[in-house]
């Protein structure tokens, strides 16, 4: 069977994430075919997943936690892996996959899957980088004639298919290659630009994975545009903003607001955001900041009802009684996190001339003794 999509990583978010959406699309007859998985490092962790995808049919998602307040607790077999190949070992089939059958690409790499390694060239048999990989495989396909390929990459990287384009563009004038290629991967490719929204709070051994009941794959529609599976909780949508802005102002900044209490009242270490929350006195302050300081720059930017609706969804995620989300994780790298999710949220506010108090959010930016 032809595999043409090929996804790079191996993540638990990925199981939980696309394949599972791919594998429910299949089982409807509304996805094009299954995926060949490429792990791109020599990790153990990794290369157990590929031995277990290889030999099970199936794995099983738990999708667990709230909606509306009502737990859900239910399970979903996967059936969308077809093949998982190892990059370093696997490249010649990895290669002629690409070359042969894949139409799709989907990449979930961590933060930093687009850094570059200095020593990759062309001529390695297999570069170290993700996106040295990526640039290999297109100019391979390019010199079979092969036609363009669609890039859905899910790293958290604001326009990410812009992104990646211009990563593999760099790397491809850097290697000194074909103007005529160049202009290929600009014209003839589709670098699609993408928003994910899950917290995969578990994996289960040997594959699976444990999910909360939201999930969102946000899709910034372009001309040409066509997508390898339907499922409810895709949405191809003209602009990603508003999606970004949900995301970063109301969950990630409930987030950021939350690991500012704990670093500066010193609450227990491995407090959850959950557990945080059972402090009424915790709760009413980011309720207080939702509904004085976020929720009226929403509303001024038109999107009061998608911001309240938003709110509560993300109310009932922290509330998840399956999930343990450690404060002492989100307070990682703090003081960038507080200027991407509060100072971003100050700054639109300002771009649209609004003038709100904002006493809780401004006493998070201040600086704070470095807890150890």
């Amino acid at each position: 069977m032809p595999l043409p999509i090929m996804q790079f990583g191996t993540s638990r978010f990925l199981q939980a994430h696309v394949d599972l959406f791919v594998g429910e699309a299949l089982s409807r007859g509304d996805a094009v075919g299954k995926i060949v998985v490429v792990q791109t490092t020599n990790s153990p962790e990794s290369s157990r997943r590929v031995k277990a995808l290889n030999t099970h049919q199936s794995y099983p998602v738990l999708v667990r936690g709230l909606d509306r307040g009502q737990p859900i607790e239910r399970r979903v077999d996967v059936e969308s892996i077809g093949r998982a190949l190892q990059a370093q070992s696997d490249w010649a089939e990895i290669e002629r996959l690409f070359v042969e059958d894949v139409h799709y690409v989907v990449s979930n790499t961590g933060d930093r899957g687009y850094l570059l390694d200095p020593d990759d060239r062309l001529g390695h048999e297999v570069p170290r980088s993700f996106p040295a990989k990526i640039a290999k495989l297109l100019h391979r396909r390019w010199e079979r004639a092969g036609t363009g390929v669609t890039f859905l990459p899910c790293e958290l990287t604001s326009r990410n298919g812009d992104a990646l384009r211009d990563i593999v563009i760099q790397i491809a004038q850097d290697w000194g290659l074909e103007t005529a290629f160049v202009t290929w991967l600009r014209g003839e490719c589709m670098w699609v630009n993408s928003l994910v929204d899950r917290i995969v709070s578990e994996a289960l051994d040997p594959i699976g994975a444990v999910a909360e009941p939201y999930a969102l794959w946000a899709i910034q529609d372009q001309p040409g545009l066509q997508f390898p599976c339907k499922h409810p909780d895709i949405k191809i949508v003209a602009d990603l903003r508003p999606y970004e802005w949900l995301k970063l102002y109301i969950l990630n900044l409930g987030h950021t607001f939350l690991a500012d209490r704990w670093l500066k009242q010193s609450r227990p270490a491995g407090e959850t955001v959950r557990e945080a929350l059972q402090d009424p006195e915790l709760l009413s302050g980011l309720l207080t900041v939702y509904e004085q300081e976020v929720l009226p720059v929403f509303a001024a930017i038109g999107m009061a009802n998608e911001a309240t609706a938003y709110k509560d969804t993300v109310l009932d995620r922290f509330a998840n009684p399956f999930l343990d989300h450690r404060l002492s994780d989100i307070a990682s790298n703090h003081d960038e996190k507080k200027q991407r999710r509060i100072g971003g949220l100050l700054q639109l506010a300002s771009d649209n001339n609004l003038n709100l108090p904002t006493p809780q959010l401004m006493e998070c930016l201040k600086s704070y003794p470095q807890r150890v």
